[in-house]
């Protein structure tokens, strides 16, 4: 069920597991500069981005392509390219086929490594980089986020500079280790501890469970929920009283399934955000995939951190954290119909019933999976971004919305009476 989770979609590259099955080549050496740099070495470069269904989009070039959509994920370790058909074969160095595995409960997926590639973001450059490429589409992120998505990628970015995301510009700033300098008028300052290139932090606790207790958080850029909260070996968190299950996300290998629920409180730092929408994944998805997990308690994602100006310093471990006051008093809600739409076609613009909740108000509406809506409120469906649409069905209790829908070639009238059911 695309619950409003909505978004959980291609975050969860926790852990990847490779094998060789051809020799290795040496990569090519030209007199180009290695890693990542400015142009003009200079010292900072403002890149915008996009952000869809609380995804930070960024546009991307490797070697001789158009630009291309990434998801910046603070913590994935390589560049991974999940529509291979964007890549032209003859530009790539396919050196080994590996397996990944990740969060969903599926299998693992199979991709392989390229070797010495060119990538170009903004002022930011990098040559002679590796990245690893999708055999096939696994993860359909565009039909869930509505817009082309051909990869994700983030740890080399945080780790050669310091960066700032300014979602009230929607604009990333890159720094060079060496100019930037904190100031308390930057906002408020946390520890962060890097292991295996995803940055932890601390400085959360949550009041759930009548307890109270500090709790270790994955910062993850990668995700679109605001908590996640996952039960380590040795403590169980008891759900909320009211809990709904749905289809949480979709992770590397498969779906994650799990629980929705309400979390009274946490403190992140000196902010304090109260009702707080928290995804509880089953183990079998989630938690027993986690390597190494036993200091792990969740993860926090953008519809919490998009209240936030954030600075990622990986060099120097912290983060820095300034409020939006137009942004940090909003309620966290969540899908009030119990639909999940894809975007299909060429231009993602045709949007179909994925799933329906049972004994939700889209089932009470007779809405079926396969249905393809055309109108939504007198407005064609085609005309409204799919983030836009799910938007509008977590307006509010009692709200109606009017759907003209398509099925089998039959086309009808429905109306939803929108329901908070967490």
């Amino acid at each position: 069920m695309r619950t409003f989770t909505w978004i959980w979609l291609a975050i969860l590259l926790f852990a990847t597991t490779a094998y060789a099955t051809t020799e290795e080549s040496n990569p090519k050496v030209s007199e180009e500069k290695y890693g990542y740099f400015l142009e003009k070495d200079r010292k900072t470069a403002r890149i915008p981005f996009e952000l869809h269904s609380n995804l930070i989009l960024l546009y991307l070039k490797i070697n001789d392509t158009d630009s291309l959509r990434f998801i910046l994920d603070t913590g994935v370790s390589s560049i991974i390219v999940t529509d291979p058909h964007v890549l032209r074969p003859d530009r790539l160095q396919l050196t080994r086929r590996v397996d990944l595995a990740g969060a969903g409960e599926g299998e693992k997926v199979s991709a392989h490594v390229a070797i010495d590639n060119s990538l170009v973001m903004g002022k930011l450059r990098a040559n002679h980089q590796n990245i690893v490429v999708l055999e096939e589409d696994f993860l359909r992120l565009s039909e869930y986020v509505g817009v082309p998505i051909h990869g994700i990628f983030g740890y080399e970015i945080f780790n050669n500079f310091v960066v700032t995301i300014d979602f009230a510009k929607r604009e990333l700033l890159l720094t060079k280790h060496d100019h930037y300098k904190y100031k308390r008028s930057k906002g408020e300052k946390y520890p962060l501890v890097i292991e295996n290139t995803k940055p932890f932090t601390d400085a959360v606790t949550l009041f759930a469970d009548g307890r109270e207790r500090p709790i270790r958080v994955l910062i993850d850029t990668g995700a679109g929920h605001a908590l996640l909260v996952n039960n380590m070996p040795n403590e169980t968190l008891r759900l909320p009283e009211k809990v709904i299950r749905a289809q949480l996300g979709r992770g590397l290998n498969g779906v994650i399934n799990g629980n929705l629920g309400r979390v009274e409180r946490i403190r992140l730092g000196k902010f304090e955000l109260d009702n707080i929408l928290a995804s509880f994944p089953d183990s079998l998805a989630f938690a027993s995939k986690l390597h190494n997990s036993s200091e792990r308690q969740g993860n926090i994602g953008c519809e919490l951190l998009r209240r936030f100006t954030v600075t990622m310093n990986y060099k120097e471990g912290y983060m820095v954290l300034k409020p939006i006051k137009s942004k940090i008093k909003e309620k966290f809600e969540h899908d009030m119909s119990g639909l999940e739409i894809v975007a299909e076609g060429r231009t993602l613009q045709n949007y179909y019933v994925n799933h329906v909740t049972a004994d939700s108000p889209a089932d009470h509406a007779g809405l079926m999976t396969g249905d393809q809506l055309l109108f939504i409120d007198d407005q064609a469906a085609g005309e409204i971004h799919i983030s836009e649409i799910y938007k509008l069905l977590q307006l509010g209790d009692g709200r109606k919305i009017d759907f003209l829908v398509k099925r089998n070639g039959d086309i009808f009238f429905t109306r939803i009476t929108l329901k908070r059911m967490i």
